[in-house]
């Protein structure tokens, strides 16, 4: 059985922010294709297997995101 794909997303206040979030991302091991920063919409989405979800939300949280949803 293969693993159910999950793009979440979390919106900050700040685009500063984004460099960084993709920067804890990619250094714990999530491939840079697996990671979209838009700057006009000030978010980062990752497309998350779930398995690593926990993971990416938690590096997703430390940087203070005004919202995070997960589709």
């Amino acid at each position: 059985m293969t693993a159910m794909t999950e793009i979440i997303t979390a919106v900050y206040a700040t685009t500063d922010t984004l460099e960084n979030v993709r920067n804890d991302l990619v250094s714990t091991g999530i491939p840079q294709e697996e990671i979209r920063v838009s700057q006009e919409k000030c978010q980062v989405q990752v497309m998350a297997p779930d398995t690593a979800d926990a993971e990416i939300e938690e590096i997703l949280n430390r940087h203070a995101p005004i919202e995070v949803q997960r589709k």
